[in-house]
């Protein structure tokens, strides 16, 4: 089943705080986001939720955001203008090349697993069987630009 989304992770990511309201500083500028502290927005409606835990993706500069993936749901063919560093912190997450979403084609990625999105380069990702929950890290300001302008930025299975 196919659902449109109004925006793409990285656009609803840039409407959030600049950091978790759970990551003070402390007196010397350190900050701890403790798991369970996030502050998760559910901005498409499909289960995907974003934190973002360090900077702004809109300006300049290193952002680190999270991403809760539920289990059966795949983003639609798309690149990004800058490199992003992704880490898998739970769950499985898949992963493929191109401008045609193929799941056949799908590399699963497991806790711990490091990937590199490098800039321009088109990808889709998600789950399966579980949820997965990954962390970005990138340096801003960050787009998405969606393969197929007019269809829906997620596909459910």
């Amino acid at each position: 089943m196919m659902r449109t989304i109004a925006a793409t992770l990285v656009a609803a990511a840039i409407s959030f705080p600049a950091t978790t309201a759970n990551s003070a500083k402390d007196e010397l500028g350190f900050v701890r986001v403790k798991p369970g502290e996030e502050e998760w927005k559910n901005p498409f409606g499909t289960g995907v939720e974003v934190a973002t835990i360090h900077g702004d993706p809109s300006k300049p500069g290193i952002y680190v955001l999270r991403i809760k993936w539920p289990k059966g749901i795949m983003s639609a063919p798309h690149m990004h203008n800058e490199d992003r560093h992704v880490v898998v912190l739970s769950g499985k997450w898949y992963t493929g090349t191109g401008e045609t979403l193929d799941q056949t084609k799908a590399v699963p990625l497991e806790k711990g697993a490091y990937m590199l999105h490098p800039a321009g380069a088109v990808h889709w990702d998600g789950t399966r069987e579980e949820e997965a929950i990954i962390q970005i890290i990138g340096y801003g300001p960050s787009s998405t630009k969606r393969i197929n302008e007019g269809g829906p930025n997620f596909v459910k299975e």
